[in-house]
């Protein structure tokens, strides 16, 4: 991609056309990582107040393995190492979560990868060790017909965020690293947990509650959990309960913008962002569209992978054409909703797809003073974070260099 020109248009503010060469990017991914680096690490004499990749230093961490990705920087990677190092000792009195994203699986998960990058592999095989301690947790594997509802099934802070991490484990350090008998249970649990969520009414075969509401969106709903199931082997009733959860959430996305409400039966068409709306429903879409056939479902439904696919395009749409708020992280902001693009251009291969994310890339850094202002007033010190911050943008920023392997961190493989 480093020679490649864009052409760089905002939907909302045409005044702002600019074209850029991609390396572009990469310049200003480089710079902005190192700002984050100062600010969260050197600045805060390396140490660890938060752990978390969401909101505290792993996320540096995290911004760290991308740039080494992205330049094959070694001292990017042991830079990455020593954040994770910082983050394990903190975790160990972190008992609040297991997840990737908000847990001590994402410490464990990330050390065990990065360790065996350097090929230290004592290292690593220490690493796997404690998460297995962490997958040892008897609330991940219990259904609710056991009565497991003490822990909750969303991405941020449940069982399927423990499920990624198993994943990311597995994606770095082969498959089978951490085997199907310990995810299976697992998997089963929030399949139970979902159709036990389910009311009759509903006529949706999974749903799931966080603090009592019914979210649809990637953080805290359906989006987030099915996202992650699709990466596991469905057959038969789980199958088919996924495919029919998916296609009611089509079915009852808002009629004449295409987006997706918040939660369950909330009227308000107004958020479009990663962690709410179309912006985390496209990616998980782009998914469906990838691992699921045209196979008929019930005696009435028959959804083909290109209907999915329409539907992502869909999604994606709005993003397009309201995705540019007053935010720039991961979660609500402009830098979540241009991964929306790299995931369609991925699975359609249509380069107006990587365009778009382009414009959404250059707005950001056209606009970096105005929206670091407004995260000042909200966001205060998680500025710098992987989510509500830069290190976000910066992860954004490397992933346009090449866009067909660009992953949404914490979120997609």
């Amino acid at each position: 991609m480093s020679s490649t020109t864009v052409v760089v248009s905002s939907p909302q503010h045409e005044e702002e056309d600019a074209t850029l060469p991609a390396e572009f990017f990469l310049k200003a991914a480089v710079l902005l990582k190192n700002q984050v680096v100062e600010a969260t690490w050197r600045d805060g004499g390396a140490r660890c107040d938060d752990p978390t990749a969401y909101a505290g230093l792993l996320g540096t961490a995290l911004m760290c393995l991308r740039s080494y990705e992205a330049t094959g920087s070694l001292d990017d990677l042991r830079l990455c190492a020593e954040i994770v190092d910082a983050c394990a000792v903190a975790a160990q009195s972190w008992n609040r979560d297991v997840t990737f994203l908000c847990g001590r699986a994402g410490v464990y998960a990330l050390g065990a990868a990065v360790a065996n990058y350097r090929k230290e592999f004592e290292r690593c095989e220490l690493f796997l060790d404690l998460f297995l301690k962490v997958a040892g947790e008897k609330a991940l594997s219990v259904g609710p017909e056991e009565g497991g509802f003490g822990m909750s099934y969303e991405l941020l802070h449940g069982r399927a965020g423990f499920l990624f991490a198993v994943l990311f484990i597995n994606k770095h350090l082969g498959p089978g690293t951490v085997p199907d008998e310990l995810t299976d249970p697992i998997v089963e649990a929030v399949l139970a947990g979902g159709r036990t969520g389910a009311s009759d009414t509903m006529q949706c075969p999974l749903m799931y509650r966080w603090q009592g509401t019914c979210f649809w969106g990637a953080a805290h709903g359906l989006s987030g959990i099915l996202h992650v199931l699709l990466h596991f082997k469905l057959n038969g009733q789980d199958r088919k309960d996924v495919e029919e959860t998916i296609q009611y959430m089509i079915r009852n996305r808002f009629e004449h913008s295409k987006n997706y409400p918040s939660s369950e039966g909330n009227a308000r068409d107004k958020l479009v962002q990663w962690s709410h709306g179309a912006g985390g429903v496209a990616i998980m879409l782009c998914k469906a569209a990838q691992v699921l056939s045209g196979e008929k479902v019930s005696s009435d439904i028959y959804l083909k992978n290109k209907e999915y696919q329409d539907a992502a395009v869909d999604a994606g749409e709005v993003v397009w054409k309201r995705g540019l708020n007053d935010s720039y992280g991961l979660a609500d902001g402009i830098a979540g909703n241009a991964y929306a693009f790299l995931s369609l251009y991925r699975l359609t291969k249509e380069n107006i797809y990587f365009e778009r994310a382009a414009t959404f890339s250059s707005i950001l850094y056209q606009n970096t003073l105005k929206l670091k202002v407004y995260d000042d007033k909200d966001y205060g010190e998680n500025k710098y974070s992987l989510f509500q911050g830069f290190a976000g943008v910066a992860c954004l920023w490397f992933d346009m260099m090449s866009p067909e392997s660009a992953r949404f961190p914490g979120f997609e493989l």
